[in-house]
């Protein structure tokens, strides 16, 4: 591998990392779980929108299965944004991107429920390390029990199976478009969905985007963590290769928890590092033998 592809990586890595960082900052502004949905990829969308016109790409509007886009864009972009911001207001960035390291579990493990994937030894001892790495992150105890918000905890969670749904759907329903055009109409089924909850919920005063610490972390969330990532992400599949590509999902919470260190002043207890380690281990693990699907 070149050293440019190790540098993407790196640059992927901090700006996913990050991510967990500008929602914190967004909350603490006191921007809601779905007014950060509706501003993130409206600002992703605007991105990839003026990219396609400056790259000269037709938009084929006409031609998007909007029917199978759109429940594609709720469970892979809303719920979990949604989630993840709500989380936040209980939980540390930190320890949310952490959780967030479980979704490939979470994703094999839709896979095996829903749509026929059969599991090897390895796969099940991955996933069985990886579950241990979240009982650490709960901090268990005889004393309170567990020493995290069970209910910010939970919605991590819950956000990662989403992740887990939306990865499998994608995978279904989207193969037939481009990048270009997965990301624009996936964007703008999210814009609309969080606008509309966004409307519903919080009636935000949207003038709060003239902050510049608001105004900054939605431009990491839309358009570096949206836009610019994704072109990353594919340059190294396409210049390197897709296992190469997704050996981010290692760095980003290390990068994630170093933000959060240095920038938000969170605490690191020995059951964060610990079950980070346990789950990338178990994650790692249990990728290293395909699942092998059924037929039909």
């Amino acid at each position: 591998m070149s050293r440019s592809l190790y540098a993407v990586l790196l640059l992927l890595s901090l700006i996913w990392g990050g991510s967990f960082l500008f929602i914190k900052v967004l909350l603490l502004h006191q921007v809601g779980p779905w007014t950060i949905v509706f501003l993130r990829s409206s600002f992703g969308f605007v991105f990839i929108a003026l990219l396609m016109l400056f790259m000269r790409r037709p938009f084929q509007i006409k031609s998007i299965p909007w029917k199978s886009v759109i429940p594609v864009a709720m469970v892979n972009m809303v719920l979990p944004w949604t989630l993840i911001g709500f989380s936040e207001t209980r939980i540390a960035s930190s320890m949310a991107s952490v959780l967030n390291a479980t979704t490939p579990i979470w994703t094999m493990l839709v896979g095996l429920v829903f749509f026929g994937a059969v599991f090897h030894r390895l796969q099940w001892l991955g996933m069985c390390l990886a579950f241990i790495g979240i009982i650490i992150l709960l901090g268990i105890n005889p004393v309170s029990i567990i020493s995290v918000d069970p209910i910010g905890f939970g919605c991590m969670l819950l956000a990662t199976l989403c992740y887990g749904f939306g990865t499998q759907l994608s995978r279904r329903i989207l193969t037939n478009l481009s990048m270009y055009h997965a990301t624009f109409a996936t964007l703008l089924g999210a814009a609309v969905g969080g606008g509309i909850m966004m409307a519903i919920m919080e009636k935000p005063d949207l003038s709060i985007i003239l902050v510049p610490d608001v105004f900054g972390s939605l431009i990491g969330l839309g358009i570096l963590g949206s836009g610019v990532a994704y072109i990353l992400f594919n340059y190294m599949i396409l210049r390197g290769s897709a296992e190469f590509a997704s050996t981010v999902t290692y760095f980003v919470p290390v990068s994630a928890i170093v933000w959060g260190f240095l920038l938000l002043n969170e605490y690191i207890g020995w059951n964060v590092l610990a079950g980070l380690a346990l789950i990338l281990g178990g994650v790692f693990m249990a990728n290293q033998r395909r699942i092998v699907k059924l037929a039909g």
